[in-house]
C-alpha cells in the first residue's frame, strides 16, 4: 500500500496503485494535443549492445504520446553512428541522433569554445545540455523528460508518471523529479544517495541551521535519480553542471529559477535498477570516489553562493560529524532491508562510508582552494545571446547527419 505522506518543502505525489495506467496514458494523449511532449535519451554507443536499451526501446515503441524522442549519443565513430540509425529505426516517433563526436558538432563545439561559453568536458552533463538545446531548436514540443538508457527494470508507466505533472493543465508544475528505491531484488543499493547525499545533508543542516537549500534538497525521497522533466522554458535557464554532479546541479537550478509549488517529486516505480558504478577507493577520479567528491563539492558551492562562509576548520567539524551520522543511517538501512528479506553487507557499506569522508573533506578542501572555478554549462539564454543563430546551427547539423 501506498503512503501519502508529505514531508519537507517539495509537493511529493505517489502512486496509491488504484488507478490503471492505460487510464492515465489516455490522459496523457489528450494532454499532448496542447502541450506536445519530447523525450531526451542521453546514452553511450556501448549501451546499444546492452540488455537494458533494447528493453527501453520495446517499451517506447508503444507509447502514442510522445511527439519527439532525442538521442545524444556519444563515444562513437562515423561506423557506430550509421549503425545507430540502424538500431533506433524501430521508434514510430519522430526522432533525431545527436552524433556528438561527429565532425558538424565537433565544428559548432569549437564556435562555443572560442567564446568561452562551451561545456568543459565530455559526459552525460554535456551530452544533456546540448540535448535541451536541440529540443529548443526543434520547437516541436512544450514539455521534455530525461531518463538514463541503463535502466534493466523499465516500464512505459514510469515515463508517463514523469511526465503527467507538467502535462496535466490543471497543475501547477514546471519541474518533476522521479523516485523509487534501488534494488536487485537481492541488495540494497543507492548506496552514495543513502550513505552520502542525506548524511551530508543532516550534518550540514545541523552546522547551519534552517536553510532553504538544504531543507528543499532533503524533501527529495532520491535526490539523484536521473529521471526527470520540465516546461520548456525551464530549460532555457538552467546551467547544467559537466560533472558527476548533474542531478543535483539540475535540482538547484531548478530552485534559483522556480517558486518551491512549482517543484514536485513523483514515484514512477516500485523498484529500480541499473548499471552500477564501482567504489574505486584507489583512483579519485572514477567511480564513486569522483562521483561523492563531485557531488560534496557542488553543495558546498551552491551553499557559499547564498552567503554561508567555509573555512578548513569548518570542512573538517562537517567531515568528522558526517562520519557519525551516516554509520547511524547504516543501522537504520541494515534494519530496512533485513526486515524486507534484502542483503546490506556491513563492511562493504562502512568501506564506502568511510571512503565518502574522505572525499566530503576533499571537496571543501578543493572548494577552498579554487573558489572562482566555474562548474556548470552556461545557460542556453546566455548563448543565444552571444550566438543569435545557434538554435539554427544546431538543428541544420542534426539535420544533415540524420538525413
Amino acid at each position: 500500500m501506498g503512503d501519502f505522506y508529505q514531508n519537507g518543502l517539495v509537493t511529493t505525489l505517489h502512486n496509491f496503485r488504484e488507478r490503471p495506467y492505460e487510464e492515465l496514458e489516455k490522459k496523457l494523449i489528450s494532454f499532448s494535443k496542447k502541450r506536445p511532449m519530447s523525450l531526451i535519451l542521453p546514452c553511450l554507443y556501448s549501451e546499444l549492445a546492452g540488455p537494458a536499451l533494447k528493453l527501453i526501446l520495446d517499451e517506447l515503441v508503444k507509447i502514442p504520446y510522445l511527439e519527439e524522442i532525442i538521442i545524444g549519443l556519444d563515444k562513437a565513430n562515423k561506423e557506430e553512428f550509421e549503425h545507430a540509425k540502424k538500431y533506433f529505426n524501430r521508434l514510430p516517433q519522430h526522432y533525431r541522433i545527436l552524433w556528438n563526436d561527429g565532425p558538424r558538432l565537433r565544428a559548432l563545439d569549437k564556435l562555443l569554445i572560442d567564446m568561452a561559453i562551451a561545456p568543459r568536458e565530455m559526459g552525460k552533463g554535456r551530452n544533456a545540455w546540448y540535448c535541451f538545446g536541440y529540443f529548443n531548436a526543434s520547437g516541436r514540443s512544450e514539455a521534455v523528460a530525461l531518463h538514463d538508457c541503463d535502466i534493466v527494470t523499465y516500464s512505459r508507466d514510469m515515463l508517463g508518471r514523469l511526465f503527467y505533472p507538467v502535462v496535466d493543465p490543471n497543475f501547477n508544475y514546471k519541474f518533476c523529479k522521479g523516485y523509487y528505491y534501488r534494488s536487485d531484488n537481492i541488495k540494497l543499493n543507492g548506496r552514495v544517495a543513502r550513505l552520502l547525499v542525506t548524511p551530508l545533508l543532516r550534518t550540514l543542516k545541523r552546522f547551519l541551521g534552517n536553510d532553504d537549500f538544504l531543507e528543499y534538497l532533503d524533501s527529495f525521497r532520491y535526490p539523484l535519480a536521473g529521471e526527470f522533466s520540465m516546461r520548456a522554458d525551464v530549460t532555457k535557464t538552467i546551467r547544467i553542471p559537466s560533472d558527476w554532479s548533474l542531478e543535483i546541479g539540475i535540482l538547484s537550478e531548478a530552485m534559483r529559477n522556480n517558486a518551491i509549488g512549482r517543484i514536485c517529486q513523483v514515484e514512477i516505480a516500485d523498484r529500480y535498477d541499473h548499471k552500477h558504478q564501482e567504489l574505486s577507493e584507489d583512483d579519485p577520479n572514477a567511480g564513486l570516489s569522483k562521483m561523492s567528491t563531485e557531488i560534496s563539492r557542488a553543495i558546498f558551492s551552491k551553499l557559499a553562493t547564498n552567503g554561508i562562509v567555509f573555512s578548513r576548520g569548518l570542512i573538517r567539524s562537517i567531515k568528522a560529524s558526517y562520519y557519525r551520522t551516516a554509520l547511524d543511517f547504516l543501522d537504520q538501512y541494515y534494519a530496512d532491508a533485513v526486515l524486507n528479506g534484502l542483503t546490506l553487507d556491513r563492511h562493504i557499506e562502512e568501506q564506502a562510508i568511510d571512503l565518502f569522508a574522505t572525499n566530503v573533506y576533499r571537496a571543501g578542501e578543493m572548494f577552498l582552494d579554487n573558489p572562482m572555478q566555474v562548474p556548470t554549462i552556461p545557460s542556453l539564454k546566455r548563448v543565444i545571446s552571444a550566438i543569435p543563430d545557434f538554435y539554427l546551427k544546431l538543428r541544420e547539423a542534426v539535420e544533415m547527419d540524420n538525413a
